[in-house]
Order: structure tokens, then sequence, then C-alpha cells
């Protein structure tokens, strides 16, 4: 698997920087049908990541404790962290 995993939903981009994830599950408390943990403890995204609001997004991203998690809107803007 890659460094760096991004997926499009919503209109954001979310990026999971691998390498810095040290498996905290903040971001899965935050948003449950977003993120899970692999097999390696290290975030990852569900299957299913349709209809999660934008608002959803923003918050799980930010309470990242190492910034592992990116989140940038459609002009490419970076809007976490």
């Amino acid at each position: 698997m890659s460094n760096i995993v991004e997926r499009k939903i919503s209109d954001l981009i979310v990026k999971i920087e691998r390498p810095n994830c040290i498996g905290s599950k903040n971001c899965i408390n935050a948003a449950p049908d977003l993120f899970e943990l692999d097999d390696e403890q290290i975030c990852s995204f569900n299957e299913n990541t349709e209809g999660i609001s934008r608002e959803i997004i923003v918050e799980a991203c930010s309470v990242c404790p190492v910034s592992a998690l990116y989140v940038f809107d459609e002009s490419g803007k970076q809007v976490v962290p």
C-alpha cells in the first residue's frame, strides 16, 4: 500500500499519510463511517464513504494528534490541518 492514500469524498479530497499515523483512533471516534484501522493498526478509509458530510470529514481529520490527515477543498486549498 502507498504511503499516502487519498479519496474524494463529498466536495473534498482527504489524504492519509500512513507513516505518520499512530493509530490513536481519534478520527474513528469522530467518524466511524469514514475511517477504520487496517491490519497494521493504521488509519484507512472504510469501503463505502458516500454521503458523509463535509463537517464530519473536517472534524474527524482535525482531531488527529499527529496531523496524518489532510483535507483539501475542490480548488486545492488546504482545509486541515
